[in-house]
């Protein structure tokens, strides 16, 4: 496990890097679905803003047609909460944030969100961080975080020309 400062100041540092994504994820959502895709994927990161912020890019070879996408996190020093934003090719605008914090080595991060056009709740984890692994999920939650569907799992693993 790798520490995160109780400020937050540099708590996505240990994705700093270039990765192998191995991607698990639910063919429908929100469905009652148990079938999964699994595929490989790339994702090169870095700290921005003195480590009060992160950037990444992600090359998703996602069944459904390949697509880039990107995520900017910024850090509120204040509160010591993280705001997580998501962009990819196939919408025109930014996600709506969702904000969190690592406490005892996992990043727990929720927002409000939309899909097929119902309000959702969205929940990111970040878990299992090493020098060379990471581990995230995304869950919706159709009913208020009263139940959760874990639909996308990304484990990463670092890749050796970054080591």
């Amino acid at each position: 496990m790798i520490p995160i400062a109780p400020d937050g100041l540099h708590g996505f540092a240990f994705q700093t890097g270039t990765w192998r994504v191995r991607h698990r994820k639910l063919k429908r959502r929100l469905a009652g679905e148990t079938a999964w895709w699994e595929f490989e994927g790339s994702c090169c990161a870095w700290e921005i803003l003195d480590g009060a912020g992160n950037l990444d890019d992600h090359l998703i070879p996602d069944p459904n047609g390949a697509y880039r996408a990107a995520t900017l996190r910024t850090l509120d020093r204040k509160t010591g909460t993280w705001s997580i934003y998501w962009a990819d090719q196939r919408a025109t605008e930014l996600a709506p944030p969702l904000r969190g914090r690592f406490e005892n080595g996992v990043g727990l991060f929720h927002g409000d969100d939309e899909f097929e056009g119902k309000p959702i709740r969205v929940r990111f984890i970040w878990s299992e961080m090493t020098p060379d692994h990471a581990r995230w999920e995304q869950a919706f939650s159709p009913d208020a975080g009263a139940t959760w569907e874990v639909n996308w799992v990304m484990s990463f693993e670092r890749t050796a020309a970054a080591r």
